[in-house]
C-alpha cells in the first residue's frame, strides 16, 4: 500500500531543505488527527526513522511515512510543497476527503 502515497519533488526538496537544517533524517511523518473545521487535521512532523508497520514511500532519496490507521484515510494522496502569495506550505491531495476547509490543513470523509 505504500506505493498509494506520492511525495512530490517539490515536497521531497523542501523536506530534505529542513531536515539537513535540523540534523535530523529527511523523513516526513504524515498523520490523521481528530479536529480541524472539517473534523480531521493533517499533522506534519520529521522522524527519526520509519515504525515497522509505517508505509513507506521514497522521492529523491526522502521517506513519506504513514502509520496504519492514517493510511486509511490518506492512502491514495499526494503530498506536495506549495509557495505563492499567501505563504509557503505543505498540501495534501487527498481522494479520499468528501470536505475540505479554505486553510487546506483539515478535511471530512
Amino acid at each position: 500500500m505504500a506505493e498509494n502515497m506520492t511525495l512530490t519533488p517539490a515536497a521531497a526538496k523542501r523536506i530534505a531543505w529542513i531536515a539537513e537544517k535540523q540534523t535530523k533524517p529527511a523523513i516526513l511523518r504524515l498523520s490523521v488527527e481528530g479536529g480541524g473545521c472539517s473534523g480531521f487535521q493533517y499533522k506534519f512532523d520529521l522522524a527519526d526513522m520509519a515504525e515497522g508497520d509505517d508505509a513507506v514511500s521514497e522521492t529523491n532519496g526522502v521517506k513519506l511515512v504513514v502509520d496504519p490507521i492514517s493510511l486509511d484515510l490518506v492512502g491514495g494522496s499526494v503530498v506536495d510543497f506549495v509557495e505563492s502569495l499567501g505563504g509557503a506550505a505543505f498540501r495534501v491531495e487527498n481522494p479520499n476527503a468528501a470536505a475540505g476547509c479554505g486553510c487546506g490543513s483539515s478535511f471530512g470523509i
